[in-house]
């Protein structure tokens, strides 16, 4: 290996799984890659291709829970990374976060090279500050970065999301063919109501699917409403809080398609190459956050005039941008699909809503 990278991406499981194919651009590089993740992403950091090792580190400027700033905690972030002796870093940023204070914090460890996206005026915290057109992909995003010093995919790689896959064996939910709904999401602005995933999932199982309904330790109740397992007999299976990320991977891996909104678990279906029914409320640009690189069913009002309103929750009644699905258009989309002609790999075939 010919230097020791710093990549840094503080925020949520999606955001680190998008971050990976920029990982892979520098590892090809020769360099030895560490990955600064926040405690929401470290499932996902374990979990990239091209990562030596994984540091972890909660930044006040970027957890959405209000954690204070903590002094002694960024001292001590401080002198690990100066003990690494990094040869430089790239601090992968969305369009909406600021990369400023963790440059300060690379650049008082005294890493040599620090590069980001900045449209703010960095003074001498950056040494490469980027600039990208507003409308990119967060992939094509952290990729323009890294690009910036040289560092590109080699020409076999295509670019797509990719993960660590485990060896251990992971039991299916059904023997025969079944669709995934994941119901949660980290902001309730970004989700399906739980009745409407509940009456889709109904619907799929009319339609001849078996369901498996997923979320974390903390959907649980959300789940078990969803499933309403003891309505179908061994059609629906009830998962919430029951796989780790790397389980979910598998469950997603075997699963003909995913019905899921703006969450982690869609770009997890990305990176094992599942099909994905996009629920999509537009509080930030599909265009920036779609599934990367596989099939997508895009439902949702994408022109709605509020869209764009980065809002944790819907201000307005009765979540307008998806009150024009229906469980109809969510079985629609996952035969679309699974059934027929299918779309070029990362193409977005269909909107509705």
């Amino acid at each position: 290996m010919t230097g020791r990278t710093l990549i840094v991406r503080l925020d949520n499981l999606g955001d680190v799984l998008l971050a990976g194919p920029a990982v892979r651009a520098v590892a090809a590089s020769e360099r030895t890659v560490t990955l600064l993740c926040g405690p929401n992403g470290r499932a996902a950091a374990d979990l990239l291709v091209g990562v030596h090792a994984v540091c972890e580190f909660r930044a006040p400027w970027i957890d959405p829970d209000g954690h204070p700033v903590d002094a002694p905690a960024i001292d001590a972030l401080v002198g690990r990374i100066a003990e690494l002796a990094f040869d430089d870093a790239f601090v992968l940023t969305s369009f909406h976060q600021s990369a400023l204070p963790m440059a300060l914090v690379l650049r008082l460890a005294g890493v040599p090279t620090i590069a980001a996206i900045s449209t703010d005026f960095p003074g001498t915290l950056l040494d490469v500050r980027h600039g990208v057109p507003d409308d990119l992909h967060e992939v094509e995003r952290n990729l323009s970065l890294v690009g910036a010093l040289d560092h590109r995919l080699p020409l076999e790689d295509d670019g797509s999301l990719r993960i660590e896959r485990r060896r251990e064996p992971v039991r299916r939910p059904f023997a025969s063919p079944y669709v995934v709904v994941h119901p949660g999401a980290t902001m309730s602005a970004r989700a399906w109501s739980w009745d409407r995933h509940r009456d889709a999932v109904a619907a799929l199982v009319a339609a001849g699917w078996c369901v498996a309904v997923t979320g974390g330790g903390s959907e649980q109740r959300l789940t078990a409403a969803v499933a309403d397992a003891a309505r179908h007999r061994g059609r629906v299976a009830d998962l919430g809080g029951r796989t780790t990320f790397a389980e979910l991977a598998a469950v997603l891996a075997g699963a003909a398609a995913l019905v899921v909104g703006n969450t982690g678990a869609a770009h997890l279906a990305a990176a094992v190459g599942t099909p994905v029914v996009s629920l999509y409320a537009p509080t930030v640009p599909f265009g920036r956050w779609r599934p990367w690189q596989v099939p997508t069913e895009l439902l949702g009002d994408q022109a709605i005039a509020c869209a764009g309103c980065r809002a944790r929750a819907c201000p307005a009644d009765g979540h307008p941008c998806l009150a024009g699905v229906g469980a109809a258009d969510v079985v629609e989309a996952v035969e679309r699909l699974t059934v027929g002609s299918m779309a070029p790999m990362g193409d977005v075939v269909r909107r509705a809503g």
